[in-house]
């Protein structure tokens, strides 16, 4: 983030608490006056640091009750079978998120459905599915301390 200034910097931090700012809330929240503030704000998108905007969902309000990190390990791990397997998870609407580790496993997934039943299906009939996979080691959440979306940007 060498190119952007303590200004961008605050534009970004408001942003990410509150997507919905129209370029004059954010200008009032940061101390600059809107012309200033949209021609910083368009720098900012146009340099793809803001990837989207987006509407963060309470996943229990709306049925999503049962959050679950799968740690998967891979038979073997040639370009195109990972690569395979990258592009099945991509398919899955259960699979929130993806991530390629190091370590024991090969891959961490978020997984979020509405219950048990819907987890076991997803595990059974479309993970399961996918060839390759060696074993698949599922943690539950019970408790969610913190999530958050906000990254810190250094003032």
């Amino acid at each position: 983030m060498e190119h952007f200034d303590k200004m961008d910097q605050r534009i970004l931090n408001a942003l990410q608490h509150n997507a919905r700012m129209n370029t004059k809330e954010i200008a009032h929240k940061v101390g600059l006056t809107v012309t200033p503030t949209y021609e910083r704000l368009k720098k900012i998108e146009k340099s793809g640091v803001i990837k989207n905007y987006v509407t963060l969902l309470d996943r229990e309000k709306i049925g999503k009750t049962l959050a679950a990190f799968c740690n998967v390990t891979l038979q073997v791990h040639s370009l195109p079978l990972l690569k395979k397997f990258e592009a099945a998870m991509s398919k899955l609407d259960e699979v929130m998120e993806c991530y390629h580790v190091a370590g024991t496993y090969d891959y961490l997934l978020k997984v979020v459905v509405n219950d048990m039943n819907r987890y076991q299906d997803f595990l059974t009939n479309k993970l399961a599915a996918i060839e390759n996979i060696a074993n698949v080691n599922s943690l539950f959440v019970m408790t969610e301390i913190k999530h958050t979306t906000a990254y810190v940007i250094d003032k």
